[in-house]
């Protein structure tokens, strides 16, 4: 078992951060960590990497507890903290060689150079820190987080401030590190989990509220339905509310999402017969991780 929480809590004086938090991640598997802003998300992965410690629970990485093993802790995992922490006055190049310093790295110039070129660091690697981009200083802190080879990757927003070009290498490294390692990264862009992840954990306000793998995630909401509906030509919205079954619609583009608690195709197709409306494209939609999260935080907000 590559990360095992069991009722770990944080607490700030009076401010609960995070609240009986348990799971369970094993080798080769990439998770999404998902939350709002102020959730937990980065208290949690701040516990886990030994840089704050717990107020309760237990958390083991690779059998080495947070608490009790500290130093072994460290020594297993990769972490990019969501506020990038480099020396903007070192080059590149010396900052890894520092990096691989510390880690005691037994062959370091090939090491670096193998890192420069997984990340993509090439064309920068001579350059000031404070130099870059914030896509390459993300880079910088990818390489940096993945120079001992660890066991796990720990990763806050690992892509914030990457342009398309380096999202999509960015994203191929990680799925390419994730067969053979744990990654657990947390992110506020939907696509990246549906792109990367084979299971999604989301925490609201510190507490849990989805542990469950990406294909089965949707079950979490319940068997709401979603169809998508192209009419050829402007129809009155307010009569789609007279389609038995409809809970509520929304416009998306060019078509209308309608939100039932079964398929109701059928009954779409029988009222626009009805109102003499005709109907380009008619499709049963999955709810995307956008949706389903939205979905669940916004539901345990109200409660």
């Amino acid at each position: 078992m590559s990360i095992e929480i069991q009722g770990l809590t944080k607490k700030y004086g009076e401010q609960l951060a995070v609240n009986d938090l348990s799971f369970k991640v094993d080798k080769g598997h990439i998770v999404g960590f998902l939350g709002p802003n102020g959730a937990g998300k980065s208290t949690t992965m701040k516990m886990l990497t030994c840089y704050t410690t717990p107020s309760s629970g237990t958390a083991k990485v690779n059998g080495f507890d947070v608490i009790k093993d500290p130093l072994s802790v460290r020594q297993s995992v990769g972490y990019l903290p969501e506020h990038n922490p480099l020396y903007k006055d070192m080059y590149v190049k010396e900052y890894l060689k520092f990096v691989a310093g510390i880690h005691k790295i037994s062959n370091p110039n090939q090491r670096i150079k193998d890192l420069i070129e997984m990340t993509g660091l090439g064309i920068e690697q001579h350059k000031l820190i404070g130099t870059l981009s914030k896509g390459y200083r993300q880079r910088v802190g990818l390489a940096q987080a993945m120079m001992h080879d660890p066991e796990v990757l720990i990763l806050d927003e690992p892509t914030s401030g990457l342009d398309p070009n380096q999202l999509r290498d960015i994203r191929s490294l990680i799925l390419e590190l994730g067969k053979e390692k744990t990654v657990i990264f947390s992110t506020h862009i939907m696509q990246e989990v549906s792109a990367l992840c084979d299971r999604v954990l989301i925490i609201n306000r510190g507490v849990l509220v989805a542990d469950d793998p990406i294909d089965m995630l949707q079950d979490r909401v319940g068997s709401e339905h979603q169809i998508a509906v192209e009419f050829e030509s402007e129809i009155n919205e307010s009569m789609l509310l007279n389609i038995e079954g409809l809970k509520r619609f929304k416009k998306q583009d060019a078509s209308y999402i309608l939100l039932a608690s079964k398929d109701i195709r059928k009954e779409i197709f029988n009222w626009a017969v009805a109102q003499k409306a005709i109907i380009l494209e008619m499709n049963s939609v999955k709810l995307s991780v956008e949706n389903i999260f939205t979905e669940l935080t916004q539901k345990e907000e109200n409660v």
